[in-house]
């Protein structure tokens, strides 16, 4: 009797196929190796996107998958996931696990370990989970305070469409079309004279070389001046000054006296009085100082 008979090659290529889909369905859902590992519990109050066979992570690094997702009704109504790490994995204590979601909506569950590497956690202990919204997750968050501002936006894009509407907006710009067309006269003008300028410049600095030269000889003069002689001259000038001023002051010359001397001021004084009354006399009275006689005979 044969042993392998094709009823028995049947059944076992068909056990061989059930074990080969059971282990391939766990390796599409992640659980194939890692899943092996140790297991820990996280403990969560909400875990939104989170299923089983969701990967886990830490410092960017894949460890291990989520085993099972169970909830608790006899602990305060708590979510708890068992999840399987890799067996070199060790978590210090103080670790626990964030729920995160990209752009595109995968979730994966990241660890955050504890500050002290050397107090480690025992398989099975249990950790604390939270959500990590991300940056979709804040701005979910400031969806409220964007709608309470939306009236005040609306008040202020009313306001500025009123300013808008405003004529003198329309002058403003005018305004500002004419002042640009004066500083570009402007700016061609002062083109035109920087470039008047440029030309005379040569002609401005020939003469100003021409200054400079005459200075130069004027300097030159001044260098060559006998200072002291010019010096000597001019004391003696000033030693004449002050004889005369001496002499002015001293009673001994005629204008000395006549500036000290009141006596003397006032007989020149009376002179020119007594003088002055006889011109008067001599014009009203001529006979009585000049005699004239055609025959010599003395006029009484």
């Amino acid at each position: 009797m044969k042993l392998f008979t094709n009823e028995v090659k049947i059944a076992l290529v068909a056990i061989a196929g059930i074990v080969v889909l059971f282990f391939g369905l766990q390796y599409l859902k992640g659980l194939t190796l890692l899943s092996g590992g140790d297991t820990y519990y996280v403990q969560f109050e909400d875990v939104s996107g989170l299923s089983a066979s969701s990967p886990i992570y830490a410092n960017g690094y894949r460890v291990g998958t989520v085993k099972s997702i169970d909830y608790d009704y006899t602990y305060n109504n708590k979510v708890v996931a068992a999840i399987g790490l890799a067996s070199e994995m060790k978590l210090p204590r103080g670790t626990h696990a964030e729920i995160a979601a990209d752009l595109l909506g995968n979730v994966k569950l990241e660890l955050k370990f504890g500050p002290d590497r050397s107090d480690l956690l025992a398989f099975g202990d249990t950790l604390m989970g939270e959500m990590n919204r991300g940056s979709m997750g804040k701005a979910a968050d400031m969806l409220p305070q964007i709608e309470a501002m939306l009236p005040k936006l609306d008040s202020i894009l009313a306001h500025i469409n009123l300013l808008l509407a405003d004529p003198a907006i329309g002058n403003t710009l005018h305004n500002v079309d004419d002042i640009t067309s004066s500083l570009t006269v402007t700016s061609q003008q002062l083109s035109l004279l920087s470039k008047q300028l440029n030309h005379q410049l040569p002609q401005m600095m020939a003469k100003a070389d021409g200054v400079l030269t005459n200075t130069e000889g004027l300097t030159r003069q001044l260098g060559d001046l006998d200072f002291a002689a010019t010096m000597n001259k001019v004391d003696a000038t000033l030693a004449n000054v002050q004889q005369m001023t001496a002499a002015l002051n001293s009673k001994e010359g005629t204008l000395g006296l006549l500036m000290r001397d009141p006596s003397l001021y006032m007989n020149l004084s009376n002179t020119m009085r007594d003088a002055d009354s006889l011109m008067i006399d001599l014009k009203a009275h001529p006979k009585r100082y000049i005699h004239f006689s055609v025959f010599g005979k003395k006029d009484k």
